[in-house]
């Protein structure tokens, strides 16, 4: 076996957790797949010998490949958001514009997570994922965002309170209101009228962008029985929502793959959805503050997601 095939056979045992890595960082299945060979090919390019620490060695590499991404992705022109929410019909994951894989595997990172690591610079990004999602010490993060260990720090702490947000009610209400909208999702993808009647408040408003509805649709729904229909009309696009905090309430996103394509703002009262509005208008999303319901997990949790392991890039942390 000569040397090179050795490195390969090394590299790819590792493979696995430097995509679960460069996914976070970048939020797409297919720049992070562009990344980790990237990667390859700068191992294949070094002498291995100088290497003293092959997993500390990739996982810089990967982390300021995926940095250099970000950077020149925030350099571009952004892409407009809020269009073509997918709708129910079709052939099923490929309704959002990519391979079945990135679907299963933004469902199980945490579709609100990477809609709210968008929101992210890319130095904040990098810091947050490698510290809080991949226990990461500061240290070894400064070099790659080219900043004292101790801004470093401050750099993260930013991004977890961005990523937190701050609630607009106490604990209390917001479980509550959490609960709710639960239910509300829950029906909305399973078609069930009882349920959404159940949950939606007598005289019950709802209003959506134009982007958010298919032609000839009204804007404006009045009364539970008519928003529960409109929102069976629309049910298949809650498949793709995940329950989070928008402005401070809780809420949803629509993010097909992870990418932003509506938020729900809703006003409960009690048990009962007394409104909701589907923003879709790309200004509007622009302008909402996003941010996670649950805790974000820390690198012994598996893959740090907000839900759990990920089928697809393992949820082994070990670059080593």
């Amino acid at each position: 076996m000569d040397e090179l095939t050795g490195l390969a056979e090394r590299f790819e045992e590792r493979r696995g957790p430097l995509l679960a890595l460069a996914y976070r960082m970048l939020g797409s299945l297919g720049e992070a797949e562009d990344a980790v060979q990237e990667t390859w090919l700068k191992l294949a390019r070094s002498d291995p010998n100088t290497i003293g620490n092959l997993g500390a060695w990739l996982r810089t590499v990967v982390s300021r490949v995926c940095l250099d991404m970000l950077r020149a992705r925030a350099a571009r022109p952004e892409v407009p958001v809020g269009q073509q929410v997918p709708d129910a019909a079709g052939p099923g994951p490929a309704e959002a514009g990519g391979p079945e894989a990135e679907v299963l595997l933004a469902d199980a990172v945490g579709r609100a997570l990477l809609v709210v690591l968008d929101t992210l610079g890319p130095a904040e990004r990098v810091a947050f994922v490698l510290h809080d999602l991949f226990a990461v010490p500061f240290a070894q993060i400064a070099p790659l965002v080219e900043r004292s260990p101790a801004a470093t720090k401050k750099l993260a702490s930013r991004a977890r309170h961005r990523v937190g947000g701050t609630p607009a009610v106490p604990g209390a209400g917001l479980g509550e209101q959490r609960a709710v909208v639960e239910a509300f999702l829950a029906a909305a993808r399973q078609g069930e009228m009882a349920g959404l009647l159940a949950v939606l408040a007598p005289d019950v408003v709802r209003r959506s962008d134009p982007a958010a509805l298919p032609a000839g649709a009204a804007a404006l729904l009045r009364g539970a029985e008519a928003v529960a229909q409109g929102t069976v009309l629309l049910g298949g696009r809650a498949r793709y929502a995940q329950t989070a905090l928008v402005d401070g309430a809780v809420g949803a996103v629509v993010a097909p793959l992870g990418r932003l394509r509506a938020a729900l703002a809703f006003r409960c009262a009690g048990s009962r959805i007394t409104a909701y509005e589907v923003i879709a208008d790309p200004a509007r999303l622009a302008g909402l503050e996003l941010a996670l319901l649950d805790p974000v997990r820390s690198a012994s949790d598996g893959l740090g997601g907000a839900r759990g392991p990920a089928p697809g890039p393992s949820g082994s942390q070990q670059f080593a």
